[in-house]
C-alpha cells in the first residue's frame, strides 16, 4: 500500500482528480462573471470611452447650437427685410404726404389763378458759394420749364429760373440783385421795386425800393407782386421789417423779410405758363 501511494500511477490519478475539481470550480465561477481579460480591457478602455463620449456630446451640442444659430440668423434676416420694407413704405408715405401737402398748399393759388400751369420740383443741391442762396431743382425742359419762369413755394415768391437743362435747372432767388420785380404794398397800394443786395441778403432780406416819400408803407405790411416783369400779379413776397431813406435818390425804401424761407426750401413750384407771361426786369447788380 505504501509503495502504491508513492507510485507513478497514484500520482497520475491524483493529478487527474485535481484537474477535474479545478475545472468544475472554474466553470461555476465563469458562469457568474465575465472573463478576466475582458475586465482588464474594459478597465483600460474606460478613460478613452469617457473621452470620446465627452467629445461626442460637445460635437452634438455644437451642432445643435449651430443649427439654432443658423435658424436665428435666417429669422433675423427675414425680420430685417421686413423692417426695411416697412421703412421704405414709411418713406414713400412721407413723400406722398409731403407731395399732397404741397399740392394742397398750391390749390388755392391754382383756384385763384386758373391760367397758371405748374411743374412741382424738389431742391437737389445748393450753391454754397452764392451769398444769395441759389439752388438747383430736379426738373428742367422735359417738364416744360424755361428760362425766367417764376419759382414759388406755398409761402410766396422764391425766385426765377436762370439756367435750364433737360432734367434740372438753376434757380436765382429774390435775394439776388440780378432781378428786379414790380411790387405793391397790399394795404396802401404803394408801388416800388423788389431787388436784392449783398448786405441785405446776409440777413435773409431784400429791398422794396423806389417808394415815394409820400408813401404810407408801414412796418408789418404785406408786399405782393404787381404783375410787372416776369412774375404774375398778386403773389406774396414778404412783410415790411424796417423803413429807411435811400441817400442816393432821396427815396424811401423798406426792408422786406420774404415769406419763403429761402435757405430751408425742399420743394417748390415753377409757374411754366400764365396769362400775360413775358418780359423781364433785371437789376444793376448793386
Amino acid at each position: 500500500m505504501r509503495f502504491f501511494l508513492r507510485s507513478r500511477q497514484f500520482k497520475i490519478i491524483v493529478a487527474v482528480f485535481c484537474s477535474v475539481v479545478l475545472l468544475t470550480v472554474s466553470f461555476v465561477f465563469i458562469g457568474k462573471r465575465m472573463a478576466p481579460q475582458t475586465d482588464i480591457a474594459s478597465t483600460i478602455a474606460a478613460p478613452f470611452r469617457n473621452f470620446f463620449t465627452s467629445v461626442s456630446n460637445i460635437v452634438s451640442d455644437f451642432t445643435q447650437n449651430y443649427n439654432s444659430g443658423t435658424k436665428l440668423s435666417l429669422e433675423n434676416a427675414e425680420l430685417k427685410a421686413q423692417i426695411d420694407e416697412l421703412r421704405k413704405k414709411i418713406a414713400d408715405y412721407d413723400q406722398i404726404s409731403a407731395q399732397n401737402e404741397l399740392y394742397k398748399d398750391f390749390l388755392e393759388i391754382k383756384e385763384n389763378n386758373p391760367d397758371f400751369k405748374f411743374a412741382d420740383a424738389a431742391v437737389i443741391s445748393r450753391d454754397s458759394d452764392d451769398p444769395y442762396g441759389s439752388f438747383t431743382i430736379n426738373k428742367g425742359s422735359a417738364a416744360d420749364i424755361s428760362k425766367y419762369d417764376p419759382v414759388i413755394c406755398d409761402a410766396g415768391i422764391v425766385g426765377y429760373v436762370t439756367e435750364v437743362g433737360l432734367t434740372s435747372c438753376k434757380v436765382t432767388t429774390i435775394l439776388s440783385p440780378d432781378i428786379t420785380l414790380g411790387a405793391l404794398d397790399n394795404r396802401t397800394n404803394d408801388s416800388g421795386l423788389i431787388t436784392g443786395s449783398l448786405s441785405f441778403a446776409q440777413n435773409g432780406m431784400c429791398r422794396f425800393a423806389n417808394l415815394s416819400r409820400s408813401c404810407k408803407v408801414a412796418i408789418g405790411d404785406y408786399v405782393i407782386t404787381s404783375g410787372e416783369g416776369i412774375f404774375p400779379e398778386g403773389l406774396l413776397v414778404g412783410s415790411v421789417n424796417n423803413i429807411g431813406v435811400d441817400d442816393g435818390n432821396n427815396s424811401i425804401y423798406a426792408e422786406i423779410k420774404p415769406f419763403a424761407e429761402i435757405s430751408n426750401l425742399r420743394s417748390v413750384m415753377v409757374i411754366t405758363s400764365f396769362e400775360g407771361q413775358g418780359g423781364i426786369s433785371v437789376g444793376d447788380g448793386k
